[in-house]
Formats: C-alpha cells, sequence, structure tokens
C-alpha cells in the first residue's frame, strides 16, 4: 500500500447522490462491487445523467467475518426520482478525516483509523448486532479505469466522518 496524500481533516458539504445499496457478504464484495458499479455506470448513460464528480463505494455497515452494508454511486447535483434499485441519497456534511492510498484498501483504511486514532479523535459510529455502523464512511475512485485498467494504481481517497 502507497499512501499518496497524507490524513488531513477538513469539513465537507452535503452531497447528493444516485447509488445502488446491498448488503453482501465480505468474502465475494469485490464482485459485487463490480456488479453494482457496471449497473450504475449503465444507468447513468442510459439515463443522461449529469454527475458532478468521480464515484465512489459508501460503507454503511462492516463485519469482515460477515456481511457489509454497501452503496456504490455517483454525485449529482439534486436527488433524481428512485428507480428499481437506484435511489437517491446523501453523503452527510461535516467533520471528516481522509486519505488518498494506492494498492491496498484494508491497509489505506487501516492506516486512516490509526492516525485518527492516534490523535485522540473519534469518528462518528455505532455498534450493532449487524457490525460497526458509520454515520459516513466512503471511498471515492480518483483514477478513471477508462485510462488506467489495473485497480493497483488506482488512486483511492477514504473519507469517515468524524464525531
Amino acid at each position: 500500500m502507497e499512501i499518496i496524500r497524507e490524513p488531513q481533516i477538513d469539513i465537507r458539504p452535503e452531497q447528493i447522490y444516485m447509488g445502488i445499496r446491498v448488503i453482501s457478504p465480505f468474502r465475494g464484495m469485490s464482485q459485487m462491487i463490480g456488479k453494482i458499479s457496471k449497473e450504475m455506470t449503465i444507468w447513468v448513460k442510459e439515463h443522461d445523467v449529469s454527475v458532478v464528480g468521480p464515484p465512489f463505494l459508501r460503507y454503511h455497515v462492516i463485519d469482515m467475518r460477515g456481511k457489509m452494508e454497501i452503496t456504490f454511486g455517483f454525485p449529482v447535483l439534486a436527488a433524481l426520482p428512485d428507480d428499481g434499485r437506484v435511489t437517491a441519497d446523501a453523503l452527510v456534511a461535516g467533520r471528516y478525516a481522509s486519505l488518498v492510498y494506492r494498492n491496498g484498501g484494508v491497509a489505506g483504511n487501516r492506516a486512516l483509523i490509526e492516525w485518527v486514532r492516534g490523535n485522540g479523535m473519534d469518528f462518528d459510529r455505532w455498534d450493532t448486532a449487524e457490525g460497526d455502523n458509520f454515520r459516513c464512511r466512503y471511498e471515492t475512485y480518483l483514477t478513471d479505469p477508462k485510462l488506467e485498467r489495473r485497480k493497483t494504481r488506482w488512486d483511492i481517497e477514504v473519507a469517515i466522518k468524524l464525531v
């Protein structure tokens, strides 16, 4: 794993998006992400949706030994009507910790988590029987996969809302 941009804290505005939310076993989640990202990309093109930023993967609930609740989405200026599996939602406004990494999602997330905890801050999260719930935690795909096919060369920003 390579850190491209060191951890930082910033204030982010609310970001409306259209996305597909699913529950997936952690094992096999990559295949699920591939499926819903393709489905969302096709939906955006078919409906001529104007996106206002790169796609992202939001983590609502994390249980790496069980199931993950995730959304693959595209930021938009305004919510569109729900369309089957594609629904509107928002990345909430607030104070976030973030960093940009390449090649190593688990390690990139771990680096940010350790940095936040090491600096005495807390995430806006809670535990349930389903796992670790986050008010807002997401990874933005900064590299265009049409320009760089190798996922190991993608720059990805992980951002997690703080208390």
